[in-house]
């Protein structure tokens, strides 16, 4: 299943030290991790597994940098 994420999801990638944009989110089912397609913020754009990003800090909602 893909699903187009409207409006764009803020992540953090810890890996690259980059923030992006999630816009497609991609489940093959249970036997496979959940793939996030990232448009980073220098213009690349790359398929992250579930566990290699993060949610961007968003002090409104409580969610520090970690």
């Amino acid at each position: 299943m893909m699903l187009q994420l409207v409006p764009p999801i803020p992540v953090w990638i810890p890996a690259k030290r980059q923030a992006g944009m999630a816009h497609v989110l991609i489940d093959d089912g249970i036997e496979h991790d959940t793939l996030w397609v990232v448009i980073q913020h220098d213009g690349e754009i790359w398929t992250y597994r579930q566990a290699d990003i993060r949610g961007q800090a968003n002090v409104t909602l409580g969610r520090r940098a970690t």
